[in-house]
């Protein structure tokens, strides 16, 4: 059974970091793109980084500039460092794996709070 398990979340000062780690087993991490999305309340669950099994990144124009995403592939994880914390940032962050060979094969975590206040 595939599961991304997501930990790092908390209660940050404005202009603070937290770094997000998400581990996935059950899987050739390799092969699948990894994502985090992230959701406020009232919002919809919007990208907020992805990492491609190319090795290339993407992120969301809020966060370019102060977030990075990376992955281990030895450890089966991937990483969200998140630096110049903003009160828009608060939200609950997930992982989320992909790989399209065929058919679909997706999987979410079940989620990490980050709260960004002073």
């Amino acid at each position: 059974q595939v599961q991304p398990v997501e930990s790092g979340g908390g209660l940050v000062q404005p202009g603070g970091s937290l770094r997000l780690s998400c581990v996935v087993s059950g899987m050739i991490f390799s092969h699948y793109d990894m994502a985090w999305y992230r959701q406020a309340p009232g919002k919809e669950r919007e990208m907020v980084a992805t990492i491609f099994s190319s090795s290339n990144t993407d992120y969301a124009d809020s966060v370019k500039g102060r977030f990075t995403m990376a992955r281990d592939l030895a450890k089966n994880t991937v990483y969200l460092q998140m630096n110049s914390l903003k009160p828009d940032d608060t939200a609950v962050y997930y992982c989320y794996a992909k790989h399209f060979v065929g058919t679909l094969r997706d999987y979410w975590g079940q989620g990490t709070q980050v709260t960004v206040s002073s």
